[in-house]
């Protein structure tokens, strides 16, 4: 692999065994994403031998050395912070430091979540002013926008300064890639009134109130899907919590349409007759449509996806991660955090 300067495609590199269906899902869906967008080159990080059956079977072409071999995995079972010591050679370490090493622009990954962000925190590193990275997930709203909520896991006791950065990477992040000229934050709490919350809540509110973000205040979980922020920033254990039981809408939906399409016959038709519809509804709550979850924080653009992630979800988590780089999404996180450290 040559340095990045010399090369104007943006590379991105992939770990190729971490999802459920690696490598076939991660190689259809890097290839996908390059047929997409040609100034993406894609690197494949895994086990060389099933790498390459499975692209043979699946009759696709990539160069040689756009494949990394790396004999280890890490599974979900794997202690987080221990496989940076007892898998160095894995795919999800090597694609990590494939990005530290300046070898690719990006790491992109959906396998174990901890050790994602162990490996991006400690190999590739966090941005000087980061307390702790956070990931967040966009949500659709009944306004026809997003709204982003952080942290939705990549910690779960988060204090009241990990929070007030949490809000400024979110702001940068719905300005710069939702194309929000001013985001509206909210601090998510138990009601609006500013008194209202626990010890954390109540010294960020502090701490946001007296910001140049546009905040408005404390917001309720209600408010999430009306749109009434355009970034939420919460604690990783609530977000989290949040996201999961956003995923499961979806699933919720369909079973109440069919369980109410079995009654009979009328029912069916009806159902049928809305088919387009909720069809239509039902995709901007896909996680699919939005791929993966950017790690926010860190010297490098670093996106997490679902372990059962299809080819769909890796292609956008893919070209979620190129549009990170042609936006300069990294030196926008450094300046701005430097614009506050200087205060």
């Amino acid at each position: 692999m040559s340095e990045l300067k010399n090369n104007l495609k943006c590379k991105i590199a992939i770990d190729a065994m971490g999802g459920d269906f690696a490598p076939n899902n991660e190689i259809l869906g890097s290839f996908q994403a390059m047929n997409e967008d040609p100034d993406v080159e894609v690197f494949l990080v895994g086990k060389k031998e099933e790498i390459l059956k499975a692209i043979e079977i699946n009759g696709l072409k990539f160069n040689h050395d756009q494949i990394i071999d790396a004999e280890q995995v890490v599974d979900m079972y794997d202690s987080p912070t221990a496989v940076l010591k007892t898998k160095s050679d894995s795919s999800l370490v090597k694609g990590a430091k494939l990005v530290k090493d300046g070898l690719a622009h990006a790491f992109v990954s959906t396998g174990n979540t901890g050790a994602v962000l162990a490996a991006a925190t400690f190999i590739i590193g966090r941005i000087e002013g980061v307390s702790r990275p956070t990931i967040g997930a966009a949500m659709p709203t009944q306004t026809g926008g997003t709204c982003s909520v952080y942290d939705v896991g990549a910690s779960v006791d988060s204090k009241s300064k990990h929070l007030f950065e949490y809000a400024v990477l979110g702001s940068i992040f719905a300005r710069e890639i939702h194309q929000i000229k001013n985001p509206k934050v909210g601090l998510l709490s138990v009601g609006e009134e500013e008194s209202k919350g626990n010890e954390v809540t109540l010294g960020t509110y502090k701490l946001l109130k007296e910001s140049e973000l546009n905040f408005i205040g404390n917001v309720e979980g209600r408010d999430i899907l009306k749109g009434t922020a355009d970034v939420v920033v919460c604690d990783g254990f609530i977000g989290n919590i949040i996201l999961k039981f956003a995923e499961s809408i979806i699933g919720f939906l369909k079973a109440k349409t069919k369980s109410f399409a079995d009654k009979s016959l009328v029912n069916k038709l009806k159902v049928l007759s809305m088919k387009g519809t909720l069809k239509k509804v039902l995709k901007d709550l896909d996680y699919q449509n939005y791929g993966g979850v950017p790690l926010l924080g860190v010297n490098g653009i670093c996106i997490i996806g679902h372990g059962s992630s299809s080819p769909l979800a890796i292609k956008n988590m893919i070209l979620r991660a190129k549009e990170m780089y042609d936006k300069n999404l990294i030196q926008t996180f450094k300046d701005t955090l430097k614009s506050y450290a200087d205060k």
